[in-house]
């Protein structure tokens, strides 16, 4: 065997070592992507609060018992169907909770008044700044979409009544996938419809949980906690968070400066 000096052998040995790092793989890993959309959680937008006011008008004594029942069994009912493979759309699923809270409160023979309660998804009205801020996001040149468990029929209808379609480029209802949000299934409908890594979509949640799911995917996120909402325990940290769309405006410029 031919002998290797010692210069040699440093020479040959750093150089493998070297190549153990600078790969293709490695070397297109730095984080320089931008956020070149926004996906919104409905209730990022829409705001819920008049549809439990007029449960709470409807029925002043057992008004806050009914609607804490008719949101667990809401969310429930999504996750438990999705999991026995029997699914039912949001709007559907929501009629069902709500029959059931009724039941549960011992309110009967009340139909009309449910009638009245679901009427205010139909007529869901957006947040206050909501309409400003779009506009100053659609500056940025940036994508706008809604990506949520709701029904397209309803997601349309809410930006309709709101005069908000010009600033949305993309309406995405996980109902066309038959899945619910936090399955990777539902989060992945956004990639494929705006196709774009989902690095460089940012995922704006309402609720703690779907900040969970969204990050759990891979998405960064900025949790829009409009009712200071206690963090959940679910492993997953927020890129971002603020109670408005002014904060998360400012978010988006200071992170795409910085990349």
């Amino acid at each position: 065997m031919k002998n290797i000096s010692r210069k040699t052998f440093i020479q040959t040995t750093s150089l493998a070592a070297t190549g153990m790092f600078i790969t293709p793989g490695f070397m297109s890993q730095p984080n320089t992507l931008k956020i070149k959309a926004l996906a919104f959680d409905a209730f990022a937008i829409f705001d819920p609060r008049p549809i439990f006011k007029t449960v709470e008008a409807l029925f002043p004594d057992q008004g806050k018992q009914l609607t804490q029942i008719w949101q667990h069994k809401q969310f429930s009912y999504q996750w438990l169907r999705l999991l026995g493979n029997k699914y039912k759309n949001f709007w559907d699923i929501t009629k069902d909770a709500l029959n059931v809270a009724f039941v549960q409160c011992g309110i009967n023979d009340k139909e009309k008044e449910k009638a009245l309660i679901m009427a205010k998804y139909e007529n869901i009205s957006v947040w206050p700044d909501v309409t400003q801020a779009l506009r100053q996001i659609k500056q940025e040149n940036i994508t706008v979409c809604l990506l949520s468990n709701m029904t397209a029929k309803m997601l349309h209808r809410g930006i309709e009544n709101a005069s908000l379609n010009k600033y949305f480029d993309f309406v995405i209802s996980t109902d066309e996938r038959e899945t619910y949000k936090p399955s990777p299934k539902a989060y992945q409908v956004a990639v494929e419809k705006l196709r774009i890594r989902k690095e460089e979509i940012l995922f704006v949640p309402f609720a703690g949980w779907d900040l969970a799911g969204a990050k759990w995917f891979g998405y960064p996120t900025f949790w829009l906690n409009r009712l200071n909402s206690s963090p959940e325990m679910l492993d997953a940290e927020p890129d971002g968070q603020g109670n408005n769309l002014d904060e998360l405006l400012e978010f988006v410029r200071k992170y795409n400066r910085k990349h």
